[in-house]
């Protein structure tokens, strides 16, 4: 025979356990090496449209 609960887990007491699941990271952000905004890692500057020392997209101002 397994493990038996021996009270009852409220629902209070669920949920909390529960949103430690659902907590979102802060995002990782870098400094663009080109214009030295803040960018989010592994995608192209919104500044400056670079990515990798490259001009990817136009950046219309």
């Amino acid at each position: 025979m397994g493990a038996v609960p021996k009270t009852k887990t409220s629902k209070a007491r669920r949920d909390s356990r529960r949103a430690n699941n659902f907590r979102l990271g802060v995002p990782g952000l870098v400094e663009c090496p080109q214009c030295h905004k803040p960018k989010l890692t592994h995608r192209v500057c919104p500044e400056c449209g670079f990515y990798k020392g490259k001009e990817v997209v136009e950046v219309q101002e």
